[in-house]
């Protein structure tokens, strides 16, 4: 239900009023003079003012004044008397959402304030999915407690103050946007646009149009002019996912871009000022590539001006149990469930394995572990890991190589008991006297065992 606050001094008028909001999810708070409207929109939740513009005390335009001034984004309809439009008119510049003229009739009161409401719904769904993003990517929702972690913190703090240009880099799965946008966040520039841009994802025939836009009749299928990037992200921050793979052509182009701080839509010959901060990230060797001539080196000087480079997860190792509270909380809140306890069998192999894909790697096998956990314990079971890139086998313990081969449920025990002499009879050359010695079995066993096969 929202809640309304009509400002009328004639206490018939705001019983019509009421009556005729009466069938609508309306909480109707009365104030009879500007002084006490001010005093109820102060001291109360409202979504919705209707205000006479003659009112004693205060005006209904100092009224108006007072809640643009203190939420600008609560919808104010104003009620004038018939004739005075020009204050109708002072009341729409001052930042009312509409006026009604006495006398006014239902249909124009009722579709007026409907109108109102849907409008005061979207902004506050609009403030809370800004306040969930924002409250998502701030410095706080990067977790980790290791001397790695808070000295990336430290610098991005730093640097936030500032527009100067940062480069992030790290293995797929560190978290680079992640950093980058609690960058932008805490920056001056919070409150404009942060727009991603994955080069590895755009062609590079469209990346270009992408960035700079382009005009009407450009190219064939540019049937109306479009924005690039550049220019929508005015006054916020440009973020170049995988930079390192944008080819040399554009890297000439956008070098350009940097340099002038200007822009050229594709078929324009207008010269558009642009005001970004750039925040660039890869997960590749620009320094080696720069060796190799496929990144321009007066590029890469120029985009990691200021460089933080994320460390992979294990190096960090320290930071696995604290990842893995957090990410439980937060799946035991999206499915509805407590959160489950995690043996220390289970963290074990959490903390030993390689985690090629980092922290998005980790998030993923917990999400599939609280899906499989139905009680209130998450057990080995549970754990699906990708062992595609596992330790060598002589990095391994028993335990592990027997878990290992128990996962993938094609090895049965006949197989790989025959495996296990097979790959013994190569060591030895084919010397059943030597295999047995390294089997633990004695020749007759093995010869036995040879013959079964």
């Amino acid at each position: 239900m929202s809640n309304l606050l009509l400002v009328e001094d004639e206490a018939r008028m705001r019983e019509v009023i009421k009556m005729l909001l009466s069938d609508l999810d309306l909480n109707i708070y009365e104030a009879c003079d500007g002084e006490q409207a001010i005093d109820l929109f102060d001291n109360e939740t409202v979504s919705l003012v209707i205000t006479d513009l003659k009112l004693p005390k205060i005006s209904g335009i100092e009224v108006l004044k007072h809640i643009k001034d203190a939420k600008p984004e609560v919808p104010v309809i104003v009620i004038t008397a018939f004739g005075s439009i020009d204050s109708a008119v002072e009341a729409i510049h001052q930042g009312a959402f509409d006026y009604v003229t006495k006398p006014f009739t239902e249909d124009k009161l009722r579709s007026c304030i409907k109108k109102a409401m849907q409008i005061s719904r979207l902004t506050s769904e609009v403030k809370y999915l800004r306040r969930e993003i924002e409250g998502k990517f701030t410095f706080d929702n990067i977790i980790g407690n290791s001397n790695e972690i808070c000295e990336i913190l430290r610098l991005a703090g730093e640097v936030s103050l500032t527009d100067t240009t940062v480069l992030i880099t790290g293995e797929s799965g560190t978290g680079k946007e992640l950093l980058s946008r609690a960058t932008h966040l805490n920056s001056s520039r919070s409150k404009r646009p942060f727009l991603p841009v994955n080069c590895a994802a755009i062609p590079a025939t469209l990346l270009e149009a992408e960035l700079f836009g382009y005009e009407k009749g450009a190219f064939t299928g540019a049937h109306q002019l479009k924005k690039g990037k550049f220019e929508l992200a005015s006054g916020g921050t440009l973020f170049l996912d995988e930079i390192g793979d944008m080819d040399m052509e554009m890297q000439a182009k956008f070098l350009r871009v940097l340099e002038s701080k200007t822009i050229e839509r594709l078929g324009g010959s207008k010269t558009i000022a642009t005001d970004v901060r750039l925040i660039a990230a890869t997960n590749k060797d620009l320094e080696q590539m720069v060796r190799e001539g496929t990144f321009r080196e007066d590029l890469y000087y120029r985009i990691s001006v200021f460089p933080i480079r994320i460390p992979s997860l294990r190096e960090r190792r320290d930071d696995i149990p604290l990842l893995c509270q957090y990410f439980i909380n937060e799946f035991s809140v999206t499915f509805g469930r407590r959160a489950p306890a995690m043996s220390d069998k289970v963290m074990e192999m959490l903390y030993n394995h390689p985690w090629k894909g980092n922290v998005r790697e980790l998030r993923n096998v917990l999400e599939r572990a609280m899906i499989l956990a139905k009680g209130d314990n998450i057990t080995a079971r549970h754990v699906i890991l990708n062992e595609s890139y596992a330790k060598p086998l002589g990095e391994l313990n028993l335990d592990q190589i027997v878990e290992l081969l128990l996962r993938d449920h094609r090895v049965g025990l006949e197989e790989l008991e025959k495996k296990y002499i097979q790959y013994a009879m190569e060591i030895a050359g084919n010397n059943v006297s030597k295999a047995a010695r390294l089997l633990g079995l004695s020749r007759a066993t093995l010869r036995y065992r040879l013959d079964k096969m």
